[in-house]
């Protein structure tokens, strides 16, 4: 199939495209476009406007501010595949962008475009959600600062507004001698995963599963577990079901990729 007929825009700043999304109806915006288009070939999304937003200088950045790592719109997932940050951070990074699909998506698609795509399956967004990333987001009406416990609301779906840019997400640097372990199970390399975890132990322990439910969120219970961490994992996460993957199936998955992520961190 082809895409249903959209007109195309390629604002240059971030100004120009806030205001194209505040008064276009049925904007989409297009970054590095390894979600949207497919879906746009299969008539799954047919807006009537496309925004490029690749033009714009300053969302193609990487940089840090203060005590964290600002990661601006148009960063490809393969500019992580060299340490992006010092520290725990940048190996963390590094260690999880091997599992996003293959190669050239990874030099096409964004991290702000996983997290604004909200796929329970990315590994990004368990990434922002394991370590409280902060998500910033323009409008023509301004400037807003977004928790990521208050960013994802369910299945492919976030609070950003309609007239929203996700300009930029923030994570916070690791302290020093901070350790991590990153588990995921998928049928074969490079497709969706069916569960994954993250475990980051330093200041404090975190835990993190993604694929599971509905969203990535850190596991409270597994983070304060004397000990059966991943079985404290398992009884608090409320796993999706579909045709393929029961709730129990998924919830011995998360055992095991807790499991594994654990045992890597405190190796």
């Amino acid at each position: 199939m082809k895409p249903a007929a959209f007109e195309y825009h390629a604002p240059r700043s971030i100004e120009e495209a806030v205001s194209l999304l505040a008064d276009l109806e049925d904007g989409r915006v297009l970054a590095g476009g390894q979600s949207l288009v497919p879906a746009m070939a299969l008539r799954l999304a047919t807006p009537a406007h496309l925004i490029d937003i690749n033009e714009i200088a300053e969302l193609q950045k990487i940089s840090i501010k203060d005590n964290f790592l600002a990661i601006g719109a148009c960063v490809r997932h393969s500019a992580f595949e060299a340490p992006a940050a010092p520290g725990s951070l940048g190996g963390l990074l590094s260690t999880v962008v091997r599992h996003i699909a293959h190669h050239p998506i990874r030099t096409r698609g964004t991290f702000c475009g996983s997290l604004a795509h909200a796929d329970p399956a990315s590994e990004w967004c368990l990434v922002a959600a394991t370590l409280d990333a902060s998500l910033i987001a323009r409008s023509a009406r301004g400037t807003r600062t977004i928790a990521v416990a208050d960013f994802f609301s369910g299945v492919m779906t976030t609070t950003l507004a309609p007239d929203e840019l996700l300009v930029e997400a923030r994570l916070p640097l690791l302290s020093e001698g901070t350790r991590f372990g990153f588990s995921e199970f998928s049928r074969r390399s490079g497709d969706f995963a069916i569960a994954m975890a993250l475990v980051v132990l330093g200041d404090e322990r975190r835990v993190g599963v993604g694929g599971v439910e509905s969203r990535p969120r850190r596991i409270r219970e597994a983070e304060i577990a004397i000990a059966n961490i991943e079985e404290a994992a398992a009884r608090a996460v409320n796993p999706m079901t579909d045709p393929q993957y029961s709730a129990d199936y998924r919830r011995d998955l998360v055992r095991a990729v807790v499991r594994r992520a654990l045992e890597q961190a405190s190796s």
